[in-house]
């Protein structure tokens, strides 16, 4: 998983609550077996309207989106992380998330940023009217800020800002632990194979 630790870049707003798991990734779509290739079929149903802000050129190339209240609902496919992660989206700002989305997002390389809702609101007024408009995040410090003068700080749990700035999903913190699992498997693979026969049944 790629390390988060700062990041500037182009802003996408999506100024809709409730966005659910099944409008960022529909479920015709869960059948791929990689978890890879999900990025063009990100938001499917609503990039049918050429209106749709991920159509919209002037957003190409975001790596932010700020989107309104309770992002990621509905049902708990991973595969809206992946679709996430996959069209090149590494950091989204709302007022709230939904629990298992936000730990889903965390596992997949993705920071999810919690603002009062009338900080998101400004950031989606500037990044709908405002030209190239760009944020900068830093989650060593847990600021984001832009350069008209918003600044404002947020909250991480720290096992998951640990993951994200070491770039860990679960495989990579298992592996932190690879010499003490291979000291086990050996030692137990020891035991079995030197552990003396059971003695066998009288008349065997």
């Amino acid at each position: 998983m790629q390390a988060f630790r700062k990041l500037s870049s182009k802003v996408m707003p999506l100024d809709r609550v409730n966005v659910d798991t099944d409008q960022i990734i529909p479920k015709q779509f869960l059948k791929r077996i990689e978890r890879t290739g999900y990025g063009e079929f990100l938001f499917f149903d609503w990039r049918q309207d050429p209106g749709f802000e991920l159509n919209d050129a002037r957003y190409k190339g975001a790596q932010i989106l700020v989107t309104a209240k309770n992002f990621g609902c509905g049902s708990s496919r991973e595969h809206a992380a992946w679709a996430l992660s996959d069209y090149g989206f590494r950091c989204v700002i709302a007022p709230s998330f939904a629990d298992i989305f936000h730990s889903n997002a965390g596992k997949n390389g993705i920071l999810l940023i919690t603002l009062p809702e009338e900080q998101v609101a400004t950031l989606l007024e500037r990044a709908a009217k405002t030209p190239d408009y760009q944020l900068s995040v830093s989650l060593e410090d847990q600021t984001v800020h832009d350069e008209q003068g918003f600044s404002a700080s947020f909250t991480t749990d720290p096992f998951r800002r640990e993951c994200l700035l070491e770039g860990l999903d679960d495989i990579g913190l298992t592996l932190r632990h690879a010499s003490a699992l291979d000291t086990f498997e050996h030692q137990h693979d020891s035991a079995f194979w030197l552990a003396p026969r059971p003695a066998s049944a009288p008349g065997a």
